[in-house]
């Protein structure tokens, strides 16, 4: 059934009062399934998109997370050693020397499970003993953006 559009002119009550007012068969009004299923789909495609991006941006700053945590442990333990001329033996020796002020999540496994290196290096003529030199994560992901495991970080 071949669409029909009935034109009439008509006063109408808009600021033009001799624009043609059109009037439309019960046929014609709404959307056909085609339409409705092109748009459809590009709301699809539009939100995959998203959905990519969301993850990788969670992934980004679930990096700069561990960067940052492991650069503030690794300071925490270079000035405790460097203050009480000894090395810590864990990193809750930093909690409760105050030079942190608790042991952060790791942004990856999200658990305090931090993998610690004992080093037989001192740093100073005066340190006594030796203890955690470095810190790593406990994850065996690797980073999705350039390949490299995160324990290597």
């Amino acid at each position: 059934m071949p669409l029909v559009c009935r034109t009439s002119i008509a006063t109408s009550t808009t600021s033009n009062p001799a624009a043609p007012v059109r009037q439309f068969s019960a046929a014609s009004k709404g959307f056909t399934l085609l339409e409705l299923m092109v748009v459809i789909a590009i709301i699809i495609v539009l939100a995959g998109v998203a959905a990519g991006h969301y993850y990788q941006t969670v992934s980004r700053a679930r990096e700069a997370v561990l960067r940052s945590d492991l650069f503030a442990m690794r300071d925490a333990i270079e000035k405790y050693t460097y203050d009480k001329e000894s090395a810590p033996n864990s990193l809750d020796d930093l909690v409760q020397g105050g030079y942190l002020s608790q042991v952060p999540k790791d942004p990856i496994t999200n658990a305090p499970d931090w993998t610690t290196d004992t080093c037989n290096t001192v740093l100073t003529p005066e340190q006594s003993n030796v203890g955690i030199c470095d810190v790593h994560s406990a994850s065996d992901k690797s980073s999705p953006f350039d390949g490299t495991p995160y324990s290597t970080w």
